[in-house]
């Protein structure tokens, strides 16, 4: 089970519908900067105690991104695959109306695992009330993440990282795990700024031409044909991308894909973690202490959340992108500064973030 501390959560709420068979979780961690904000995913496996650890790790990334929201992240405990569309919106409304009480007096919801645009707008019709999710459609006034906002965060994340070691994105070469939404932002505006992208994998495997990959060529393949692999160039197991000679390396889908396994032979001088917890923290210290330049996927991927906050302000894509690039710039900038001592990175973004919302709980007499 997650400890309960001295930063939260200030609520855990288990919910369950009886005509749907819904069975959901929602916790707010902490809102001392402000409402708590996090996704709602949809996974078969759910626990409170998963819920929990994810509301924190709000807490740190929406503080760490310099934006007025809490920490909060919810869940609902069903296989979106064993569900018909039909089933899926009235398992997501039910979700939504037991959740009417706090929302978004307390939490505003945004998407996650298994959860999209459309499901965003079922729970902002459910509770008519658009300030309830961020995420929605641009039809309900949403900024979708579809705008690419976490995918450019990260390439500015990192652009910013190595021009804060006195070098150039100019030539730099990139390998990128998973070409979704966040990777092929995350390309489109490497390459747009100097860098090279030799290498990019999806659930297939892994394609890697030291030529260089197109972004506009390689996103008509993964359109056309569903997969990278089916690109010009050699293609590898997927595997194989973590230990490819690059200067950068983007892991970009699954958890824990840097490990006591493959840390040794990673050669990247730049770790910019698009997914979350691709490496655990002492796996991510092996790296730090050989010189490697660690880019923490809550400073990294800030993106998607410094979004949602300018949804809530009503902005629009264009002012969206102007924040993005201050706040995301901004704080790697700190961070870099802090971690000159140690290349602790990571320690050093988790000491602002602490600092900003133990500051915010002493101004509330919290402390």
């Amino acid at each position: 089970m997650y400890e309960i501390d001295e930063i939260g959560p200030e609520r855990v709420f288990e919910v369950y519908d009886q005509k749907t068979g819904m069975h959901g979780v929602a916790v707010v961690d902490n809102t001392a900067r402000g409402l708590g904000k996090g996704g709602i995913r949809m996974v078969p496996d759910l626990t409170t105690s998963e819920v929990m650890g994810l509301a924190r790790a709000m807490t740190w990334k929406n503080a760490m991104a310099d934006i007025p929201f809490g920490g909060a992240k919810s869940g609902i405990k069903a296989d979106p695959r064993a569900l018909s569309p039909e089933q899926k919106e009235a398992v997501v409304r039910a979700f939504a109306k037991k959740l009417a009480e706090i929302m978004p007096k307390h939490y505003i919801a945004g998407p996650d695992m298994n959860m999209t645009e459309r499901e965003m707008a079922y729970i902002a019709d459910e509770l008519q009330d658009p300030m309830v999710t961020t995420g929605k459609p641009t039809q309900m006034g949403g900024l979708p993440h579809e705008l690419g906002s976490t995918g450019y965060g990260v390439a500015l994340c990192t652009k910013v990282a190595v021009e804060f070691k006195g070098e150039s994105l100019e030539g730099k070469t990139v390998a990128i795990e998973g070409y979704g939404n966040v990777g092929t932002f995350a390309h489109q505006f490497l390459e747009e700024w100097g860098a090279k992208v030799i290498a990019a994998s999806d659930s297939k495997g892994t394609i890697y031409n030291p030529e260089g990959l197109k972004h506009a060529e390689l996103m008509k393949t993964k359109q056309e044909q569903r997969t990278v692999t089916a690109h010009t160039g050699e293609k590898k197991e997927g595997k194989d991308l973590f230990e490819l000679d690059v200067d950068i390396l983007i892991p970009g889908a699954r958890p824990d894909v840097i490990t006591t396994g493959n840390v040794e032979n990673v050669k990247a001088k730049y770790v910019a973690e698009a997914a979350n917890l691709p490496a655990k923290y002492e796996i991510e210290q092996i790296l730090m202490k050989k010189g490697v330049v660690v880019l923490p996927d809550f400073v990294a991927n800030a993106g998607g959340v410094i979004s949602s906050y300018c949804e809530t302000m009503g902005w629009n894509a264009d002012t969206m992108f102007k924040v993005v690039t201050d706040k995301v710039a901004a704080n790697t900038k700190v961070m870099m500064e802090r971690a000159q001592e140690d290349n602790d990175t990571r320690k050093a973004a988790m000491g602002i973030a602490r600092e900003r919302v133990e500051d915010a709980m002493g101004f509330r007499g919290w402390k």
